[in-house]
């Protein structure tokens, strides 16, 4: 694909470094990773042909997510299509003898991107990130080892994933990022603290991951007792039994706005999302093809803004009960943090 094409017929389109893309693209770590029991290849791949059908443009993996699994199956269901896509991945945080860890040294970056390219069956990544910031090692020398995969072809653009507006200016300034991925939503407020106006300055995208709350702003919540063992959400404090109650209430009152206004709660939630900025673009997951078709169906909409600042106000820093992730996690996360809320 080059620089200056990625549509889809009819959708809103943003920038992300040198490619316009549709406003919602399709995160697609579910599909291997992190979430219970994945889907079987053959639904995996279903639901990746359904984005293809439906306009998706932009696809995101990363080297964690399934430990390579994620990026094989984009390679196999994605590479007769390659052109048509910007398909982005992600570097260090990777797994390693079942273990999950972060390592930004330079020859593990290079090292991942060669796996990658293998993985995922192209000679160039379109959008590459920094999958966290590693602080045994200057986020310098990490964008400075991505910048050399530029200049040898092997990656047109550059990102940053959980960084805070500090660290982005540090790593800018090394090399152009193109995509700041950080998690912004309802109930996740972090990039207001500085990284959403920084991206905005920079020219940076801020690519939202979870806008929908972790599958809480989706049409059937999940239920935590009933989540299979190993499913994030289990270990973040916002699904717990001490919190996860009174989220539900304000669940309750958002999903009541979103039918007074004619509206699904999701289509809300990414409305929500995107009205914060023309730089911010939503990156939903799923393993539905009638949720995602749902999730693409905000670019069409024009939410009143009354009801987007209403549902700002019913759940936010100030009202979401628990912090993001538990206090073990939060030395590995370098964006900025929302008093309590982690």
């Amino acid at each position: 694909m080059t620089a200056s094409t990625a549509a889809g017929p009819g959708r809103a389109q943003r920038r992300l470094g040198p490619f316009g893309v549709p406003a919602v693209g399709l995160g697609c770590m579910n599909l291997s990773h992190a979430y219970g029991t994945p889907p079987s290849p053959e639904e995996a791949a279903g639901l990746l042909h359904a984005a293809l059908d439906s306009g998706v443009v932009l696809f995101d993996t990363a080297a964690l997510y399934g430990f390579g699994t994620n990026e094989e199956l984009l390679g196999r269901v994605l590479a007769p299509h390659r052109e048509r896509i910007v398909l982005a991945s992600k570097c260090g945080m990777t797994g390693v003898a079942g273990r999950r860890v972060i390592d930004g040294r330079p020859e593990t970056i290079r090292r991942t991107a060669d796996a990658a390219l293998a993985r995922l069956r192209t000679e160039v990544i379109d959008l590459y990130y920094l999958h966290r910031l590693d602080r045994r090692v200057p986020v310098e020398e990490s964008v400075g080892a991505m910048a050399e995969l530029v200049t040898a072809g092997k990656v047109r653009a550059l990102g940053l994933s959980e960084v805070s507006a500090a660290t982005l200016r540090r790593a800018h300034a090394v090399h152009p990022i193109a995509a700041l991925q950080n998690e912004y939503s309802l109930w996740t407020r972090n990039p207001e603290r500085g990284t959403l106006a920084a991206a905005r300055e920079l020219g940076v995208a801020l690519v939202a991951f979870s806008p929908l709350a972790r599958g809480f702003l989706t049409a059937a919540p999940p239920d935590p007792a009933v989540l299979p063992p190993g499913d994030l959400r289990l270990s973040m404090p916002r699904f717990t039994a001490a919190h996860y109650p009174a989220n539900l209430a304000i669940r309750q009152e958002l999903a009541a706005l979103a039918a007074t206004a004619g509206l699904t709660l999701p289509q809300l939630a990414l409305a929500w999302v995107l009205s914060r900025g023309e730089h911010v673009i939503a990156l939903p997951g799923t393993r539905s093809a009638a949720h995602l078709r749902e999730n693409l169906s905000v670019l069409g909409l024009d939410v009143p803004a009354g009801v987007l600042a209403a549902a700002g106000t019913l759940l936010g820093e100030h009202t979401v009960h628990g912090s993001r992730y538990r206090e073990a996690t939060l030395p590995e996360i370098d964006t900025e943090r929302c008093g309590a809320a982690g």
